[in-house]
């Protein structure tokens, strides 16, 4: 008997989610095995597409659920992931009930189908709908605090993309190839959804993809004049390919060897220049000291949640506990490693305190402020001298990701 079309990208959507709420995986690491058997790339990018809307939307899609059973179905229970999974392609990616229907009673074999079917009935004769803005989990919304509305109100749609060039005066020419929007010199803004491979430029290495946010840590160290930095856990790459491109003399470090075998393909695509050391930064041991360090820490990475919905389910006290830790040993590592009168740039992709500003504690001098002129309009620094983004900014331009983002200078 022939299977529905399309049935097979439902099927690693469903074990992306399995491999993200069961058994804590990123999404982007699922990926792959999850979707081993799924050949097409348009039914990998809808796995993909369906796994996401369900956790960016899962507190109200559940809620739907609950409101059309008599007796809850257990937070685990196959018929609930499956009826996410329906409900998400109906309200979030507008697919047909009937096709909907087609594909996701299929994932039960088995199983409870008339359940599964008679709670998607339900909700589509009531013609249930969801809320403008998802509905944040309550440990998430906590931890956030009065910023959480407006954070949530940009996690509703994936982002833009953001392409950063390697010469920022090229800014105009790219911005009409692309008919692409600008925040800054050296930015560019494009609506999501396009093939990057296949835009003008790519081949030639005049850009890469990098969101805005996150391309400002580099901006702050400005021009390198051939100056010596450490780029450390490098990889894959935006911020070392940034400070080539800035003049700077780049030592790029990480631990992975995936991620490093990237950094080393963009630096190639680009044309660009930098020395690159594999190794763990707590135990490596510099050779001579640096005029500069970028130190782009490892984090939970939840002020990427318009891109990376899962960490709105995977991230809790026990993670952010040890990314501090592992934050402040990496920061006092930097310090010693660093020049007298040097440039010590830290930051981190996280909304969380416990990864930014009490990590400020970690540091002897005061910060070297940053200054307003080095930021996108509508973004200011903090009266301490820090940078505190969240995806709730810029909204009328299209938002950009969450960083803490501070800087010293040696005595």
């Amino acid at each position: 008997m022939a299977q529905p079309q399309g049935i097979h990208a439902r099927r690693a959507a469903l074990r992306l989610l399995d491999a993200v709420l069961r058994r804590g995986e990123t999404l982007d690491i699922a990926f792959a095995g999850a979707t081993k058997d799924v050949r097409k790339f348009e039914d990998k990018a809808l796995a993909r597409a369906i796994a996401s809307e369900v956790l960016r939307w899962l507190v109200d899609l559940d809620a739907l659920i609950d409101s059309a059973t008599k007796k809850p179905l257990p937070g685990d229970a196959k018929a609930r992931m499956v009826l996410r999974i329906m409900l998400a392609q109906w309200l979030r990616l507008d697919t047909p009930p009937h096709a909907v229907v087609a594909t996701g009673l299929d994932l039960l074999a088995g199983g409870p189908r008339r359940l599964a079917h008679g709670v998607f009935s339900t909700l589509t004769k009531r013609e249930a709908s969801l809320p403008r803005v998802p509905t944040l989990p309550a440990e998430v919304a906590a931890r956030w605090g009065e910023r959480a509305p407006a954070i949530a109100a940009d996690l509703a749609d994936p982002p833009p993309l953001d392409l950063t060039l390697r010469d920022p005066g090229e800014t105009e020419h790219w911005k009409v190839q692309l008919s692409a929007d600008s925040l800054m010199p050296g930015h560019l803004r494009l609506p999501r959804g396009e093939n990057v491979e296949k835009l003008p430029g790519f081949s030639d290495g005049a850009w890469w993809v990098q969101d805005i946010a996150a391309s400002l840590p580099a901006r702050l160290l400005g021009r390198g004049e051939g100056c010596h930095v450490l780029d450390l856990c490098a990889a894959p790459g935006g911020k070392t390919l940034q400070l080539a491109a800035q003049g700077w003399q780049v030592t790029a470090l990480d631990i992975s060897k995936r991620r490093l075998d990237l950094l080393k393909a963009n630096l190639k695509r680009t044309g660009l220049k930098a020395g690159t050391i594999r190794a763990d930064a707590l135990q490596w041991q510099p050779k001579h000291r640096f005029d500069a360090i970028l130190l782009d820490a490892p984090c939970t990475a939840t002020g990427t949640a318009r891109r990376h919905p899962d960490v709105l389910h995977r991230i809790g006290v026990r993670q952010i506990e040890e990314m501090a830790e592992l934050q402040a040993a990496l920061l006092e590592c930097a310090q010693n490693w660093l020049k007298p009168g040097g440039t010590l740039v830290y930051a981190t992709c996280s909304l969380e305190r416990e990864e930014g500003e009490e990590q400020v504690r970690n540091v002897n001098p005061e910060p070297l402020p940053i200054r307003a002129d080095e930021l996108p309009d509508g973004l200011a620094p903090s009266a301490e001298g820090w940078l505190r983004t969240d995806p709730g900014m810029l909204p009328e331009q299209g938002g950009l990701d969450g960083f803490f983002i501070a800087r010293w200078q040696a005595g």
